[in-house]
Parts: C-alpha cells; structure tokens; sequence
C-alpha cells in the first residue's frame, strides 16, 4: 500500500474496497427512517445505518442526491458516503454494509464485551453513549468516560469535542461507527492511535477490515440483516436497534495489522 492509500480517510477506504462489487450489484429498495436508514440489493442482502435526523435539510425533502435510489447499480449509491450531506452519507453507509455485511465463518458471534481484551488497570473512552455497555464497563475497568453530544458534563457523560484530548490517555478506546457518516471517525481513530483496543462499533459498522486495518482499529462490532423484510419494516416505522434486535445477528471481527 503506498503513502497516499494508507492515509485515506476511512470513507475513502470503504467506497475504493467496494467499488468493483458495487458495480455488479442492484439496488431494489431503501428507506430512510427516523432512527436509521436501510438498503437492500436485488438478492436480498441488507445494511443500515444511523439517520441523523436532526441534520436533514430541505424541508419536507430531506434527500436531495440521486432519484431514483433503487433499481440503480450499487456503486452509484455507495459513493454517497465520501458527502457531507449526513443523509446522503447515510444512504452510503448503509448500501456498503449491505455488500459487506452478510454471514461468514470468519465472523464470532455475540457481543463486543465477549471479545474485547480489557483489563482492570484500563481507562476506556467511548465515544457515542452505548447504554448497554455502561455497568459492565464500569464494573471491569479503572474508568470509563463517555463522550456524546451533550453541551456539558452530565455524569458520565462529556461534550464530544473532549473525545480527541482525551482519548490518547485511554488503553482502550470504543467509537461509534456513526462517526463514518459525519466524518469524525478519522481525528478520532487518529486520537486513539495509542490505545491497546480500537473498536468500531454500532450497527451501523461495515465489517470490511481492509477499510480500518491502517488506522490501529482492532476490532470491529456490528449487524448481520437475518431478516430484510422485518428489518426495512422496523426502519419505516421509524424503529432501530432495540425493535430489529431479533432480526439481526450481531457480531464481532478482529482486524490484523498491517
């Protein structure tokens, strides 16, 4: 890999890993929901991604790229991820996690807290507040900061822009993959260069080590689609993680350095 490849943004990664496959490949169907955003290809593999809703613009038109989005060659949709559009790079997002995102044996099954190396004498920043997380965290480690977008401190909580100082102080450092889709993730995963464990994580995860292997990610969480059809339901209805739990398998893939 040459200079000029390994410093790409992981946007730049992710489209330039997929491009090839996403010219074979149609869409049939996306939605953009509240909560999060779905595409699904003609064989029926299915990504999402997380819709920042409060970014839309537009007014009653909230997406202002390509129509129409389905029927057309993946690789039109997946080049939307490189926009500074969040509902455009959503669209991106979600098409690329459908082409990456689907069943293998090299996949582990289960939780990101079944396979991370954290240690007691850790200091763990999490950038995007992963609830579920908290106490066994907490329970496991020295301490745990999470960083969301909040205007001040509110308990555990801190103001996202403290994520980037903060971060080279902590062994093991937990990004939300969301930061793909407003293209933070790359000062991020730059903050965290010295941590032990680098994970990406989230549903909205594209499970493609070849995107993150050059920025010290070590692990990557995310969703395999078990089940299109409920899964774009649940989006339409404006649901997300907790409502297409069931429909998804959620798993784990450890990224080799380079």
């Amino acid at each position: 890999m040459d200079i000029k490849a390994k410093h790409a943004s992981v946007a730049t990664r992710i489209v330039a890993n997929l491009t090839e496959q996403a010219r074979e490949t149609i869409v049939s169907d996306v939605r953009i929901g509240l909560g999060y955003t779905a595409v699904m290809l003609k064989d029926n593999r299915t990504g999402v991604a997380f819709t920042f809703r409060k970014e839309a613009q537009g007014g009653c038109s909230v997406f202002h790229g390509l129509r129409p989005l389905s029927g057309r060659w993946s690789s039109d949709l997946v080049t939307l991820l490189a926009s500074d559009d969040p509902i455009e790079a959503a669209v991106g997002l979600a098409c690329a996690n459908a082409l990456t995102n689907v069943e293998k044996v090299r996949f582990q099954d289960g939780d990101i807290l079944d396979h991370l190396d954290l240690r007691r004498e850790d200091h763990v920043g999490m950038v995007g507040n992963f609830g579920p997380l908290v106490n066994t965290l907490k329970e496991r480690a020295r301490s745990l900061t999470v960083f969301e977008r909040v205007d001040k401190p509110i308990g555990l909580l801190r103001p996202a822009e403290e994520a980037e100082d903060a971060l080279p102080g902590c062994q093991v450092a937990l990004i939300t993959a969301t930061s793909i889709i407003n293209h933070t993730i790359d000062k991020l995963l730059e903050a965290a260069g010295g941590c032990r464990e680098v994970v990406v994580l989230g549903a909205s995860t594209p499970l493609l080590p070849d995107a993150f292997c050059a920025k010290n990610v070590t692990l990557l969480s995310g969703v395999v689609v078990k089940k299109p059809g409920e899964v774009l339901r649940v989006v339409s209805e404006g649901g997300g993680m907790r409502l297409f739990r069931p429909h998804v398998h959620k798993v784990c893939l450890r990224v080799a350095k380079l």
